[in-house]
């Protein structure tokens, strides 16, 4: 049996390629007018025109229907090849059968994904000119989407696969050694935070001996050398107690849960519920509190 891989957040097995019916293939959301008019849209559609099909979409087998499927991956690239009147295409196929978890994480494609296209294209020889035209970009501007990893680490690239980074914040992480790297995307992924700004602040908090060029001065907008300081030894503290926090999280998880289903229980019991609303009104409200939160979670 072929290993499994895993392609944009996705577990494939090897080589587990299906030719569908575009009209076989359940989208988990709609494309909206307004996605379909923007550049990203263009430029995945001339992609497409030029070169085919890269990175194919990812689908799994919908379940009590034969032969149809759900789309986990590419809304966009399928509803290219919809407008231009094509009618099958060559998914991949996870082996995932729990697609619904997936809902949250199509969006458009992350920049990594994007370079991967790209780095894909000019291994095939396609030259600079045509990829160009189908990202609908200068040459100039190609050329700094081939080399915007150059100097990040393969861990921060993995974390960073389905993030929308932006460009600016990617450069501003190559500032920094591997180690600082991997602890400044893991604060960004914590936080759902992926700008140039948010960026810029973990280079200011970053000590002077964590940069890649520990000798050159910082200089950042709007900041002194007294705040950096400040931020540096705020930042440590921070990452002090996340570090703590994540640590004691899946206990104290596991905590909860089993004493939300023991308050679940009690709270099923009338004769208990009558005791305490008799004596002990005001912990009767708390226990209620803690059960309702977990049920709203749920």
């Amino acid at each position: 049996m072929p290993a499994a891989r895993d392609v944009g957040g996705f577990e494939l097995a090897a080589e587990n390629t299906v030719r569908v019916a575009i009209a076989d293939v359940l989208p988990l959301r709609m494309v909206r007018p307004e996605l379909k008019s923007a550049k990203k849209y263009a430029q995945i559609a001339t992609s497409i025109r030029e070169h085919g099909i890269i990175e194919p979409p990812v689908v799994t087998r919908q379940r009590g229907a034969n032969g149809k499927y759900l789309l986990l991956d590419g809304h966009l690239r399928i509803e290219a090849l919809r407008d231009m009147g094509e009618t099958e295409v060559v998914c991949l196929l996870s082996t995932d059968d729990e697609a619904v978890t997936y809902n949250k994480r199509v969006s458009r494609i992350a920049i990594v994904q994007e370079h991967k296209m790209i780095m894909k294209a000019i291994e095939r020889g396609v030259p600079e000119q045509r990829i160009a035209a189908a990202l609908d970009i200068e040459i100039a501007s190609l050329r700094v989407k081939v080399h915007l990893f150059d100097g990040i680490c393969p861990e921060v690239i993995d974390m960073l696969k389905d993030k929308d980074i932006h460009m600016n914040a990617v450069s501003i992480l190559k500032k920094l050694l591997p180690l600082r790297q991997i602890e400044a995307v893991e604060l960004m992924v914590a936080m759902n935070k992926f700008t140039a700004s948010y960026a810029r602040s973990l280079l200011a908090a970053t000590p002077q001996a964590e940069l890649v060029e520990p000798s050159k001065p910082r200089r950042i907008k709007g900041l002194t050398e007294k705040q950096m300081l400040l931020m540096q030894r705020e930042s440590a503290k921070l990452d002090r107690q996340f570090k703590l926090i994540e640590q004691t999280y899946g206990n104290d998880h596991l905590d909860l849960a089993l004493v939300n289903g023991y308050l679940a229980k009690l709270l099923a019991n009338a004769r208990i519920v009558k005791f305490l609303t008799q004596h002990y009104a005001e912990i009767l409200t708390e226990f209620q509190k803690i059960v309702d939160v977990k049920s709203a979670a749920a």
